[in-house]
């Protein structure tokens, strides 16, 4: 192995090398511009990880090192700094500052003789990556990937950037990333003390910032009615969404607005929904022709995408576009949340029925440079070539198509006018397969993100009534079941037919989230126990018994040099977000009002945050309608599926975003001791019988379909 001046590997690493390379087999394509007689130049350590994003650094010249004690001991031995660099394997510019930096020999030498160098998937190690983000943003004002930090041996960070050019003037940066590693290196040898003071720092301003004031206090409607002022003044009323660029999905909190509709009846609350989710699915930033959103728009249209996809971004579309579908009776929503989901189907789902992460922004062009967006663009002429007259002057029309293009001089097809047919649809998508190389795509399954899919496809196969769609969530959910839990631990990571990483506070809470979402879809019992369970085991292993709230890491887990507990909702809800709604839910279910004790603690631990940033915590501010508002609970007792599937469908109907929905099965009796107001609730007369109850008190009694539906809309 030829490196740029790092020690040699001893014969136990090299035998591993070879092992895994033999493992990998032809079809393994090195990612690398070095080759000696068709072979890559350099192979370091994270060739023997399975991460789609550390494979893509294995055969850098930069001796790699995946998080772990051994980079730690080398820098303690060799008394170097590390360089922490955390991405993802979707991520543009950290693309681009590989191939400017980590594959340039001159500056890889310098890393190496320098620094320790590790690599980091932040989709792995979302615990690692947010402590030294924080770090990063206490210190520069601002984040983003790729991160690259520099730490001390005892994991301490002391200095830390984003995205650095390779060289002074790249780029118009005055400072370039080979003189600032230069500049590092002798602050680290020459002032030692002044490196250690920085760290201690930093550490203490990550600590104060990961530790929320305690407040004795619930949140309250009024803080709601600020924040839904705050959207209001913010809105794009031309375009929907936030009034700024780039726009993301996420930024407009649509399940909060939803419930303060239904609440109030605001129309211009209605029309902020309604004209966003609109906006958004017509604009470029949805794939047109494959289905499915792009990661965030970069101009106020919805027009120019960021090209990745997300499995997530996708996955907490879905809901709120069946949601808007249940309130407005529009068939556009719901169409849309159908095509995300054959998407997804299509692209994102592998033999076992998990979901892969996310397809990259960058594809290959036909000369076989990396270009963003390439792969989902059209030329004009390519469009000539392809199409009919007809065909061509339809989507010129209507999807925005012109000679000179709209982005880079090609086209992104965004809907202005009718809707493309299935059959011009099928045309460009097969049409782009064949000529194209798709995007890469991590083909990493994440518990957390997996969830959240199987949360959208238990959504739809509650709204739509469609039988495939849970099917698709018990196939994922039994193989969670199978291979992702031992003893109620979670894993996290499953890749190249193994497990690893033990499950995170998301992991859980989006997978209980998924229980009980994939239980009122299909009223399998066996969920609802796992929920339970998996439930209990948060409590133990994660809960703050102090302080309330949730922390991101188990009690067991990898100590780092602040233990976080996430307070505020992003791309992703927080996971104690989602773990205050599951509480409430399991409440409502079990009526044990130990999980009600245990939201509201959790509500006090995070008060502070939400009186300082409301926005910040919007998703769990959603579940205040639900825990102080009037809960339906909805039991339906029935001897005939066909029975129970007609009183399902008029609930389905229906927008009702504070209910809960069980069914009587006397073949799971076992199930009457989690969910007890079963136990009671018979077939009156023999014949199918719909109990509706709010806190404690029940309606008559009815078999009739026209007298529930009076009742679930009082």
């Amino acid at each position: 192995m030829d490196y740029p001046i790092i020690e040699a590997f001893d014969s136990n690493l090299k035998n591993k090398i070879s092992e895994y390379s033999r493992k990998r087999g032809k079809d393994y394509k090195p990612r690398t511009k070095h080759f000696e007689n068709g072979r890559p130049k350099f192979t370091n350590r994270l060739f023997l990880e399975n991460s789609p994003y550390l494979l893509q650094h294995a055969h850098n010249p930069v001796n790699w090192y995946p998080w772990g004690e051994e980079a730690f001991k080398r820098a303690e031995e060799l008394k170097l700094p590390i360089m922490l660099s955390i991405g993802y394997s979707t991520c543009h510019w950290c693309h681009v500052m590989e191939e400017e930096s980590f594959e340039d020999l001159e500056i890889a030498k310098y890393l190496n003789q320098n620094f320790v160098a590790i690599k980091l998937d932040r989709e792995e190690r979302p615990d690692i990556d947010a402590i030294y983000m924080n770090a990063v943003q206490a210190l520069t004002g601002r984040g983003g990937w790729p991160l690259n930090v520099w730490l001390t041996h005892d994991r301490l960070p002391f200095f830390g950037g984003t995205y650095f050019p390779a060289r002074d003037g790249d780029r118009g940066a005055r400072v370039g990333f080979l003189t600032l590693l230069g500049r590092i290196s002798e602050r680290f040898k020459t002032d030692p003390l002044k490196v250690l003071e920085s760290s201690k720092k930093i550490e203490e301003i990550v600590q104060n910032n990961f530790n929320v004031e305690k407040d004795d206090q619930l949140p309250d409607f009024l803080t709601i009615k600020e924040l839904i002022g705050f959207y209001k003044r913010s809105f794009d009323s031309a375009e929907g969404g936030m009034n700024r660029a780039p726009k993301f999905p996420s930024s407009l909190p649509m399940g909060l607005l939803m419930r303060e509709y239904s609440k109030n009846k605001d129309p211009e609350i209605l029309n902020m929904i309604t004209l966003s989710l609109k906006k958004m699915a017509k604009g470029g930033m949805y794939d047109q022709v494959g289905g499915g959103f792009h990661r965030y728009s970069v101009d106020k249209t919805w027009l120019v995408p960021h090209f990745e996809k997300m499995l997530y971004d996708n996955a907490l579309l879905v809901p709120i576009y069946l949601e808007v579908y249940q309130l407005t009776k529009d068939e556009f929503f719901k169409e849309v949340a159908i095509d995300i989901l054959a998407y997804v189907e299509k692209e994102m789902m592998n033999e076992d029925g998990l979901f892969y992460s996310a397809t990259d922004a960058d594809s290959e062009t036909y000369s076989g440079e990396k270009e963003e967006g390439f792969y989902f663009t059209w030329s004009y002429k390519e469009l000539e070539a392809l199409l009919s007259k007809e065909e061509l002057e339809f989507l010129k029309e209507n999807y925005g198509v012109s000679s000179r293009g709209n982005f880079e001089g090609r086209n992104i097809l965004f809907r202005k006018g009718k809707k493309i047919s299935n059959e011009l649809k099928l045309k460009l998508y097969n049409e782009r397969n064949k000529k194209r190389k798709l995007p890469l795509r991590d083909d990493k399954v994440l518990t957390s993100w997996n969830a959240l899919m199987i949360s959208a496809f238990s959504k739809a196969a509650q709204v739509l009534g469609e039988k495939r769609y849970l099917e698709i969530s018990h196939k994922a959910l039994k193989f969670f079941q199978d291979k992702m839990l031992s003893d109620n631990h979670l894993y996290r990571v499953f890749n190249e037919g193994e497990r690893k990483i033990k499950g995170t506070l998301n992991d859980y809470s989006f997978f209980i989230k998924a229980l009980l979402d994939t239980y009122e879809a299909g009223f399998d019992g066996e969920w609802m126990n796992l929920a339970v369970k998996l439930d209990k085991h948060l409590m133990d292993e994660f809960e703050d018994p102090q302080n309330g709230g949730y922390f991101m890491t188990a009690n067991n887990a990898e100590k780092l040099f602040v233990r976080q507990k996430p307070n505020y909702d992003g791309a992703q809800p927080s996971g104690n977000s989602i773990t205050y709604h599951n509480l409430i839910r399991l409440n409502e279910f079990t009526t044990d009002d130990f999980y009600r004790q245990r939201a509201n603690k959790l509500l006090k631990s995070l008060n502070s945050i939400i009186k300082k940033n409301p926005a910040a915590m919007s998703v769990l501010l959603e579940g205040l309608y639900f825990q102080f508002g009037k809960v339906k609970q909805i039991i339906i007792a029935s001897q005939s599926h066909e029975k129970t599937k007609n009183f399902i469908n008029v609930i389905k109907e229906m927008y009702l975003p504070n209910k809960i929905v069980a069914v009587v099965d006397p073949k799971l009796s076992k199930l009457y001791k989690i969910i007890p107001i079963l136990k009671d609730k018979t077939c009156m007369n023999g014949e199918i019988t719909a109990y509706v109850c709010e806190r404690g008190v029940c309606k008559e009694p009815t078999g009739d379909l026209e007298k529930l539906r009076k009742q679930l809309a009082e």
